[in-house]
């Protein structure tokens, strides 16, 4: 094997992170069978998807902010302003962004990450399945992924 010297470095840079995602993406699709018949398609589009509740004099009360990518629903962020909450603003926001992903993008499935504080009991109310726990993440906390199907 033969020794060589490299020279590492930090820091933020926009040209090499856009080389990086493209390197990686092409071994990736290089390897994977599935990642190949993917890319070029419709479903090989991140595109975001975003739903925002508004009270009477239209500020923010509650919002879902995610996206979809390979025929998945990422839900990314799912808020409701404490003063709102019972009202059935979370289940409404998030069935209708599983409706729009399965009627109008074609998704089959959703994924959803949340902390043990915030709202695992709400998602598996709402027909996901836990399929990760991450202990210490951060430090003291447990981030939960959360799946379902949606077809």
């Amino acid at each position: 094997m033969v020794s060589r010297m490299f020279r590492m470095e930090t820091g933020v840079d926009k040209e090499r992170l856009s080389l990086l995602r493209s390197r990686l993406a092409a071994t990736n699709t290089a390897a994977s069978p599935r990642l190949r018949a993917l890319r070029g398609t419709a479903d090989d589009q991140e595109l975001p998807l975003a739903l925002w509740a508004l009270d009477a004099v239209g500020d923010l009360v509650a919002g879902l902010a995610g996206h979809t990518w390979g025929r998945w629903l990422h839900v990314d962020l799912l808020w409701v302003d404490d003063r709102c909450r019972g009202a059935g603003l979370g289940t409404r926001l998030l069935a209708e962004a599983e409706r729009v992903a399965r009627e109008e993008r074609g998704c089959v499935a959703s994924r959803v990450e949340t902390w043990d504080f915030q709202a695992p009991g709400f998602y598996r109310g709402q027909g996901y399945e836990l399929v990760c726990v991450i202990p210490d993440y951060p430090e003291g906390v447990k981030e939960f992924t959360l799946t379902k199907r949606l077809a």
